[in-house]
């Protein structure tokens, strides 16, 4: 039978699998709405380049003629900033309730009795998560940047595209780009590449914000609050050195180690997978008498540190339906079967390959063993 801890450490993992699914989809969402303006965008800076003949190029006229344009933009990333806060307002209330949720299935009851388990306020949560910085700016205040940052490239592009005598067509093709690269190749690739970067970040962040004041709430029962970091060749050199390290409740202090907790998981830096997963206390440093626990309940609560696990063998022991949902229905079936292990579904290079690849990369193998 796994332990209170053990069964923490599990589910900390499998719904940091289950936030990058939901933040995957918020992502497409996001960027479904940049895509819905770039034609109408395209067209007004099409208009305005007609409408300024090159022998008559100057800066203020140009920013007088990319009014329309300008406007457009700031459209497009308020209706990504609503989008998005509304996205982060429904994570807030289900992050408060899946904590709560998960002690109260976890905790066995007699500890509960003594220590009832706190619960915490969505509203809360959400409002902590907008007026806490992450990567030195507010999620607003990123939204701006990005915002800005898209203009400028298109008035640099309009810029250079004039002094090296490029047709209007061209100088708007090199900003939004091709339909024969689905738009990856132009100038306004970029900004995209920047909001998915925010997005992330700051679904990590909202989440993050949601196990610290959970953690904070239940500090009576809980002693450690354990980085776990999700290790693979794409983890950052921050968050390796920081698996598996413990910090007190609240105040983060580090325990039994110097390296501090900084913005913690979730927010350490760009696009991080890190999560955290609470320790919780055994049966005796709570104070429970030995009478008002039976033996299986006192064992699941002995308040030890699961054993260092990594996520190939976390995803060996889940079930099927879980691996299936982590690897998809094919793969999760040749984990099964042991075909293949983990690692055997990347490249060399970390790729994630698809099936047809792996199938040939298989007929391949068996081509060499015939030979």
């Amino acid at each position: 039978m796994a332990t209170v801890n053990e069964t923490l450490a599990d589910e900390a993992v499998a719904h940091a699998v289950d936030l990058a699914q939901y933040s995957a989809g918020v992502l497409r969402r996001m960027v479904a709405l940049l895509n819905q303006v770039d034609s109408d965008l395209a067209a007004a800076l099409a208009d305005a380049l007609e409408r300024l003949p090159a022998d008559s190029f100057t800066v203020v006229r140009l920013e007088q003629l990319l009014g329309s344009v300008r406007d457009l933009n700031a459209q497009a990333y308020a209706a990504v900033s609503r989008a998005l806060e509304t996205e982060l307002q429904a994570l807030a209330e289900y992050e408060a309730g899946y904590q709560l949720s998960l002690f109260g299935e976890v905790i066995p009851e007699p500890v509960q009795v003594r220590f009832p388990i706190a619960s915490i306020s969505p509203a809360q949560v959400y409002a902590a998560a907008m007026s806490r910085p992450f990567q030195g700016r507010l999620l607003r205040e990123w939204a701006s940047q990005i915002e800005e940052g898209r203009m400028a490239k298109i008035r640099e592009a309009v810029r250079v595209g004039y002094l090296e005598g490029k047709t209007s067509s061209e100088i708007v093709r090199d900003i939004r780009g091709t339909r024969a690269e689905k738009y990856a190749d132009g100038i306004l690739q970029r900004p995209r590449r920047d909001l998915m970067a925010v997005v992330q970040t700051a679904i990590g962040h909202t989440a993050a914000v949601a196990r610290e004041q959970f953690v904070e709430a239940n500090q009576d029962i809980i002693k450690a609050e354990r980085w776990v970091s999700t290790l693979d060749n794409r983890t950052s050199a921050q968050c390796r050195i920081r698996d598996r390290l413990q910090y007190e409740p609240k105040t983060h202090k580090p325990i039994g180690h110097k390296i501090p907790w900084l913005a913690g998981p979730g927010r350490l830096h760009f696009n991080c997978r890190s999560t955290s997963t609470p320790v919780t206390k055994s049966w005796l440093e709570l104070g429970i008498p030995i009478d008002e626990m039976s033996p299986g309940e006192r064992a699941s609560m002995d308040g030890q540190v699961p054993a260092e696990t990594t996520y190939s063998q976390w995803l060996q022991r889940q079930s099927a339906a879980r691996q299936d949902q982590v690897l998809g229905p094919e793969r999760g079936r040749l984990l099964r079967q042991g075909s293949l292990k983990l690692e055997d579904f990347y490249s060399q290079t970390g790729q994630w390959l698809t099936i047809e690849q792996l199938k040939s990369r298989d007929a391949n193998a068996f081509a060499r063993i015939a030979a």
